[in-house]
């Protein structure tokens, strides 16, 4: 249970620690390794996250149904009715409720998109390492921040139920953590508003999910909520993954680092 809390906390710092000690000048590297982290983190959700959300679904609308067949069933017999008559009708809504329920995760997931495509009109797409140097900041970049802050927040709540996902959230964020921290540098912030600005983005995952652990209202839309964070990580990895490189050319280390991401995160 302390992994799902720990190993993104830790790659957010590592990142940081990375870019304030070494500097790395090889931006081509960096590159690589986000596309490796954007399939790692795509294959883990579709291959993990968004199959058990359904099930989840399905389980839950079996659970109702058979409820609802027993209440039939009883009513049937009360009433002389023939239990056939009762055992179909409950089929019938049963296939109705479950079309509902499947129609309704697709929905939260188009929300997650367009509720990440919002944000990275603040973040200026920060979160897929798309940040460049425009003025130098005297302060906090609070917009940047707090969209930072809010997407991390909501990766952390499904980790509670998808502990595997935790090791793409932090696959993910660690180049993240290197750019971002690379990018305050250059653009002269101060040192500890930098770190100020790490820390909290490596605790807002964590944080999300404790929420998701404790608080019983987001409990309750433990669907909704992961659907719609399905839609972010969907959002976010496919960007990195088909964004276009330079000069629109076949670039085999790339595509390398495409496949290694998808081949380990179906395996883990």
């Amino acid at each position: 249970m302390i992994t799902i809390y720990s190993i993104p906390l830790i790659a957010v710092l590592l990142g940081y620690v990375l870019a304030v000690v070494i500097k790395p000048a090889n931006r081509r590297n960096i590159k690589l390794l986000l596309a490796f982290s954007g399939s790692f983190l795509l294959t883990l959700t579709v291959t993990h996250l968004l199959p058990e959300i359904y099930y989840h679904e399905i389980e839950k609308t079996i659970q109702i149904t058979d409820h609802h067949a027993a209440h039939s069933e009883t009513v049937s017999q009360e009433a002389h009715i023939h239990t056939e008559s009762a055992v179909q009708h409950t089929a019938d809504e049963h296939d109705h409720h479950d079309h509902g329920s499947m129609k309704k995760i697709g929905l939260f997931i188009m929300l997650g998109i367009v509720f990440q495509i919002l944000l990275e009109f603040f973040s200026k797409g920060a979160e897929h390492g798309h940040v460049h140097i425009h003025e130098k900041f005297k302060k906090i970049p609070w917009a940047l921040f707090l969209s930072l802050c809010l997407h991390a927040l909501l990766e952390g709540m499904p980790l509670s139920h998808h502990h595997n996902l935790a090791y793409g959230i932090a696959i993910h964020h660690f180049p993240i953590a290197i750019i971002l921290t690379l990018f305050f540098l250059q653009a002269e912030m101060a040192k500890k508003a930098i770190f100020f600005f790490m820390i909290c983005f490596a605790f807002m995952t964590p944080l999300g999910t404790f929420a998701s652990q404790h608080l019983s209202f987001l409990s309750d839309y433990y669907t909704e909520i992961s659907a719609v964070v399905v839609g972010i990580l969907f959002h976010i990895s496919s960007t990195i993954i088909f964004e276009s490189s330079e000069g629109h050319k076949f670039n085999l280390a790339k595509l390398i680092a495409i496949i290694a991401g998808i081949v380990l995160a179906y395996f883990i």
